[in-house]
């Protein structure tokens, strides 16, 4: 039997990209979409601007649209929520669901908790190893499971394999990230043609604190950083989709730059061993051209969930350079959580 699932927050994005991750879901059936008062009680074609190239799907376009509601749970039997809902108003919600079904976040309010994964299940399936603590500590039947921030989300999994062979002393990014990542209405039109914008609201601050977190170890209970530097600056570029950063990474060991491709291309994480529904093959798609990736070329690789990696450079002894590539609102977001979810349902932890 099919796991029952709803998504807060329906009409946005990253609402429609969860619609999309879930249509014909071997594991999941899509049972119910959240939204706020405003769309509640119209059918979800009338409520949503749609923004995707492919049409809502048939099955979908006629369902009507429910106020989120902890409630909404109960009358429609959910084992799960997929929650892309404003962060602000997060915190109770999602901890309302989370007190009897499993809630799986694309927000950031509960990310940095003591007892919350911050999962890549590339990167950290380990860290489903907190859950019971978490479901003790706040007395939920249920609990949460946060994705990282989208820009995040596309740079730890190239990090995984390298941190993994030669250790990481610091990192320096510059990424250039998609509208989308804003939202339809997030960037005027005016402000973003023929322009750059080098500033993006608490997105420097995530991305220097998110990472070691994700690449850190889970030992007793306790999440222990990994313990690299992080800087970053992040841009908004006039892309639709897809995020592209520049990384430049100091090594603990000095590194062989064949080896160094081969171990990326060679990487599999959990999902890849355990063949799940969502999970890229390969993860990490190594571009030997000088100029890719490009988001134009190569954001939908793996349907979305790979992440391209090209420009791999040594500059000198334990010093690497190379440029990252993942969709924002994919592997960023939606595609992200559902994977979460996935590895979790694998785990028996559902």
């Amino acid at each position: 039997m099919k796991q029952k699932v709803g998504i807060m927050g329906a009409t946005g994005m990253v609402g429609q990209r969860f619609i999309m991750a879930l249509q014909n879901h071997p594991w999941f059936e899509l049972s119910v979409l959240m939204a706020s008062s405003n769309s509640a009680g119209k059918k979800y074609r009338d409520a949503a601007k749609w923004y995707l190239k492919d049409e809502i799907p048939p099955g979908v376009s006629d369902m009507v649209v429910e106020e989120i509601n902890k409630k909404v749970a109960e009358k429609y039997g959910l084992d799960i929520v997929f929650s892309a809902i404003p962060a602000e108003i997060a915190r109770d919600v999602e901890a309302s669901f989370a007190e009897n079904i499993a809630v799986f976040s694309n927000t950031s309010t509960y990310r940095m908790d003591k007892d919350i994964p911050l999962l890549v299940p590339e990167v950290n399936p380990e860290h489903l190893g907190i859950i019971e603590l978490q479901k003790k500590n706040r007395g939920w039947n249920g609990f949460i499971v946060t994705n990282p921030n989208c820009s995040t989300a596309g740079l730890v999994v190239p990090l995984k394999p390298i941190m993994d062979n030669y250790g990481i002393k610091s990192i320096n990014v510059a990424t250039m990230q998609a509208l989308s990542g804003a939202g339809y209405d997030g960037v005027p039109s005016m402000a973003i043609l023929d322009n750059i914008i080098p500033f993006i609201k608490n997105e420097e601050d995530k991305m220097e604190s998110e990472p070691q977190k994700i690449l850190g170890k889970l030992e007793h209970g306790v999440f222990k950083n990994a313990e690299f530097e992080a800087f970053a600056s992040c841009n908004r570029v006039a892309v639709l989709d897809g995020h592209t950063e520049a990384a430049f990474v100091s090594t603990e060991k000095d590194f062989d730059i064949e080896d160094l491709k081969k171990k990326l291309r060679d990487f599999q994480g959990e999902p890849q061993k355990l063949g799940l529904p969502t999970a890229p093959k390969p993860a990490i798609i190594v571009l030997d051209k000088d100029d890719r990736p490009q988001p134009r070329l190569d954001r939908d690789l793996g349907g979305g969930m790979a992440v391209s990696v090209g420009r791999i450079r040594k500059k000198k002894e334990k010093s690497l350079k190379f440029v990252c590539l993942s969709h924002n609102t994919i592997r960023g977001a939606a595609g992200a959580s559902v994977l979460n979810a996935e590895l979790a349902y694998k785990k028996k932890l559902l």
